[in-house]
């Protein structure tokens, strides 16, 4: 099985490494193995972080045959991520699956919507930067406080409240002005609280689950969720 793993991994090296805020992580690859990548804003990569051992990243920023970055989220009672993510240094082999997942934006739609917390900001962050500046965007982002906003695009269409769990985020999300037609939504971040988002803009909204993209990253207690 490992060496079936091996085939698909993409291999690569660890190339620079810095805070964009106190919990979360930047790490960039770089080499020539990052040539050609099928990339999307708002996928992942499954980082290999020991023996068989895979861990789930959203792609922060993408330049082909240039660099891959990676921004991880240093969660309190995080893993074997967590504590990857602390100790890799510059100069240090890393291997990954090749870019996947349906966390895309939707070609077309009237206008998107952003809703996670912390956890969904790489995504966010690389989707929000890929789309024309004329597109609308409204959103709803939960951190534990000032210091953990990431610095994303269209920063000021966003509405940044601090943690309140499922129904804090949910009522900020409510409070929001939307139009009345649906537009695309993408929700990302812990699990109950993207089923509560999605059953809000689905039965109070009205809108149909085909709009809604929902990616939860974690729940309590559980680690290794995608």
């Amino acid at each position: 099985m490992s060496n079936l793993m091996d085939y698909f991994l993409v291999r690569t090296t660890v190339a620079e490494t810095d805070r964009v805020t106190p919990r979360m992580r930047r790490i960039r690859f770089a080499g020539d193995a990052l040539r050609g990548l099928d990339w999307s804003p708002g996928q992942h990569v499954r980082v290999r972080i020991e023996g068989m051992t895979l861990r789930t990243y959203s792609v922060w920023d993408y330049l082909d045959g240039e660099h891959l970055d990676l921004c991880v989220f240093d969660q309190p009672a995080g893993g074997p991520g967590a504590r990857w993510s602390r100790d890799v240094r510059v100069g240090q082999p890393v291997a990954f699956t090749k870019p996947q997942g349906r966390m895309v934006l939707r070609e077309g739609a009237p206008y998107h919507l952003f809703v996670g917390d912390e956890t969904a900001c790489p995504a966010f962050g690389a989707m929000l930067r890929a789309l024309p500046a004329a597109a609308p965007v409204h959103g709803v982002i939960e951190v534990a406080g000032p210091a953990d906003r990431m610095p994303l695009p269209r920063a000021d269409d966003l509405r940044w409240v601090d943690r309140g769990g499922t129904e804090g985020i949910v009522a900020a999300l409510r409070e929001l002005d939307l139009p009345a037609e649906p537009g695309a939504a993408y929700v990302a971040g812990e699990a109950r609280t993207c089923q509560a988002v999605r059953r809000h803009l689905t039965a109070e909204r009205g809108w149909p689950r085909t709009s809604v993209l929902v990616k939860p990253f974690w729940a309590p207690g559980k680690r290794g969720l995608d």
